[in-house]
């Protein structure tokens, strides 16, 4: 007789922790098994066209030999799709290394694109990282305006310059943390857009990082909680009076997301 696991709990048949099962349950509900399962299969890869430099459409004849497709959702997005097997090395495509496409999955184009970065605008990055959506919002902006991009960990920083020199990306100012120095006292009040690229539980990101979510304690997701928490009062500071707040994570959790804007908001 064939053992299976039609019977078995949804995190066991979804393959995530034990200690995930209600939270998946409350997004996902009947679907919290498929969605696990979705979450370990191989990610495509995605690239966002740098807009500065190119159109969609010329970026996608300087990959045609890699065969991309264009992505569903959003309208700056190239795919390739190389299923079970490992994608092309990207870093060493001309196209990639001469600025015209970065490596960035569409739902990160989309969260960039939902925060509505217009020319002329003074905008921060309130946990910039590497950069990803710091360039994407360059390119909305056209070159016009100012984007600060910070970081509360300047080492995370560091990617920053080689990628925007590579974008050919003029507007983006770098402020680094220096010791207990206020770097971003100036833009209290001044902002028409801050955008919180938050510290989370990372579940949205397993097709990339499939070792995460065993690497993810229960006690990871207070600490997190508190960090957004923080974050979102700290960012209030920098909004001007009409401007825009983003909260982006990349998380799956109704407590990294809707959550927390509930309880900013009330």
């Amino acid at each position: 007789e064939t053992a299976g696991l039609d019977a078995a709990p949804d995190f066991i048949r979804g393959d995530y922790p034990e200690w995930l099962s209600a939270r998946f349950s409350a997004v996902f509900g009947q679907e919290a098994a498929e969605e696990g399962k979705a979450l370990a299969m191989r990610a495509p890869i995605d690239l966002r066209v740098n807009i500065l430099k190119g159109s969609r459409e010329q970026a996608h004849q300087k990959l045609a030999h890699l065969a991309p497709l264009f992505t569903p959702h959003s309208p700056i997005g190239l795919r390739i799709d190389a299923g079970y097997k490992r994608g092309p090395a990207m870093t060493a495509e001309t196209a990639y290394v001469k600025g015209y496409v970065e490596l960035q999955d569409e739902a990160s184009q989309l969260a960039s694109l939902l925060c509505a970065a217009a020319p002329g605008e003074q905008v921060l990055d309130l946990c910039a990282g590497g950069g990803g959506k710091t360039l994407a919002l360059a390119g909305q902006m056209h070159n016009r305006g100012q984007i600060y991009a910070y970081d509360a960990q300047p080492r995370r920083l560091m990617p920053i310059h080689e990628r925007l020199e590579r974008a050919g990306a003029r507007n983006i100012q770098v402020r680094a943390q220096r010791g207990d120095v206020d770097v971003l006292s100036d833009l209290v009040g001044r902002c028409d857009l801050t955008l919180i690229d938050a510290p989370c539980t990372g579940t949205g990101t397993w097709r990339r990082h499939p070792d995460a979510k065993w690497r993810l304690a229960a006690g990871a997701l207070d600490q997190r909680l508190q960090a957004q928490a923080q974050l979102l009062d700290q960012a209030a500071r920098y909004v001007k009076a009409g401007g825009r707040l983003a909260y982006v994570t990349c998380s799956v959790l109704i407590e990294e997301n809707e959550a927390q804007i509930e309880a900013f908001t009330t």
